[in-house]
């Protein structure tokens, strides 16, 4: 359907004396968790009527949000992408093959008619005498306000503010002569060819755009206040280049593959828990030849935390250490004191010039989308709720998230959570039950309610910076969230969908 359709499908629903446009669930958010949920509605329950909005202009999410040079994923793809379509191709992929790979799944399920780009929702409230949710939206390239209604919601919205970059305020970066950008906000016309670009951030974009720029730039410094984990995974498998000449149908190689990067990942997952120092060692000795010869490894590669409480950056076939090796890249430890014209001055008192200012410094968490919620005409403080097993939240009917891993590939979790919401929409029909709420049980009864996640568990920026903004976990099942692979592939099949789940 065109946009022009829409639109005018859309406006004919507003004016109408019946009331809204209404679907059976209405999906907010056509990235992965969103494209992933619809294909779920399309196979398993094809009679029901959806919709996908999204606030951006087309699909992707992340991967269209973010198109700095080099944008890439730093996950493996044969477990990022979907448990039901194959992946082909080298493990790690560049953001385009990602997006041509939601494309096709958007092809395959029949999709793009059921999404509404430019579509931004501004409110959503569930009332419980109509036993649905009605969506405040605002149409971002016209200004129109539309309503839709659902009668389930799926919040697939991605858990950062795709909008506002997380920036740190600087002295002086106002005299600053060159260009200050950060990676959420490429600027279409940056040519970095030739110039001195300054990194400033050492976490998963910088590992991607350093070498990226590397490449063309006279040279690229990476400034980190402190250390970070990295592993120089190899861009395509060892065992990927054993299967090719068998000429294995696709879905093998996928499963395989798949089944050999989970094993790996909760290798990486449960030694940084059980046995940090041994993880630590791993890490430092796997990148410590690849660095050029006289680099202060403590200075620069020794991070201060431990393995995994922070998100370890993954290097394919290290590029970043090559470019460094070929003295295309340095790497600086040090904080600053203040932006000159020319470039930064640091703490220590050295001064790093630069042409390009790059801000790698990480975003801001977003509790769905920073979208007010109204509950019978109550706002929801979700710093005052507690998560259903990361999947719902106590007390908001009707509602399923999606939220996947930090720590394994972000789309491993989604397919577990999308069957665990899939025996929820069966128990609802064999109840006859057109509302489910999760409630804490007469046991809960003060119950200890824990942040959303532990700081000593996972710790970046980002969580110490919003934790505060975020629901609560409990200390007991079904009321906890951020547990491993390992523990979620047999506990979340075998949840029980009554346990702290009211049907009516």
């Amino acid at each position: 359907m065109t946009d022009a359709a829409t639109l005018e499908r859309d406006r004919a629903g507003d004016d109408d004396p019946a009331g809204p446009e209404h679907v059976d669930v209405l999906i907010v958010g056509a990235g992965v968790s969103g494209i992933g949920a619809a294909h779920r509605l399309r196979e398993q329950y094809p009679d029901r009527s959806f919709t996908i909005v999204e606030a951006q202009d087309a699909r992707g999410g992340t991967w269209w949000t973010h198109r700095f040079p080099g944008a890439r994923s730093d996950s493996d793809l044969f477990t990022y992408g979907y448990r039901h379509k194959p992946w082909r191709g080298p493990s790690i992929a560049a953001g385009e093959e990602i997006l041509g790979y939601l494309d096709e799944v958007i092809k395959e399920d029949d999709l793009a008619g059921h999404i509404r780009y430019r579509h931004r929702v501004t409110g959503l409230d569930w009332s419980s005498a109509d036993r649905r949710w009605t969506a405040q939206v605002t149409r971002t390239d016209t200004g129109e306000q539309l309503r839709l209604t659902a009668g389930f919601l799926w919040m697939c919205q991605g858990y950062y503010n795709h909008d506002e970059p997380y920036t740190p305020q600087w002295p002086g970066t106002e005299r600053f002569e060159g260009r200050i950008v950060h990676p959420q906000a490429w600027p279409d016309d940056l040519d970095h060819e030739g110039a001195r670009v300054l990194v400033i951030g050492s976490g998963a974009t910088a590992a991607t755009v350093v070498p990226a720029m590397a490449g063309t730039a006279e040279h690229v410094t990476m400034l980190q206040r402190s250390p970070s984990y990295w592993f120089p995974a190899p861009r395509v498998h060892e065992l990927a280049t054993l299967l090719e000449p068998l000429d294995l149908p696709a879905d093998w190689t996928h499963e395989i593959l798949r089944r050999q990067y989970v094993q790996q990942l909760d290798w990486l997952a449960t030694t940084g828990r059980d046995d940090p120092d041994q993880l630590h060692e791993f890490l430092v000795e796997s990148i410590r030849p690849l660095l050029p010869e006289g680099t202060d490894v403590e200075k620069h590669f020794i991070p201060r935390y431990r393995p995994w409480q922070q998100r370890i950056a993954f290097v394919p076939d290290g590029d970043f250490f090559e470019r460094m090796r070929a003295g295309r890249v340095s790497v600086a430890t040090d904080t600053i004191d203040e932006f000159t014209e020319k470039g930064v001055r640091l703490s220590s008192g050295e001064v790093i010039e630069a042409d390009i200012v790059v801000t790698a410094t990480g975003f801001d968490l977003s509790v769905f989308g920073d979208i007010p919620f109204r509950v019978d005409g109550e706002p929801v403080d979700f710093t005052r709720r507690v998560t259903w097993r990361g999947i719902m939240i106590s007390g908001v009917p009707n509602m399923a998230y999606a939220f996947g891993y930090f720590r394994h590939s972000w789309t491993l979790r989604l397919d577990l959570v999308n069957d665990v919401i899939g025996r929820i929409f069966d128990r609802m029909a064999e109840r006859g039950a057109s509302t489910v709420v999760p409630q804490l049980r007469p046991q809960d009864a003060g119950m200890e309610l824990r942040p959303w996640v532990e700081l000593d568990n996972f710790g970046p920026g980002y969580v110490q910076r919003c934790r505060d903004r975020m629901f609560r976990q409990g200390d007991r099942d079904p009321w906890t969230h951020m547990h491993e692979h390992d523990h979620e592939r047999v506990a979340l099949p075998g949840a029980d969908v009554d346990d702290g789940l009211q049907y009516r």
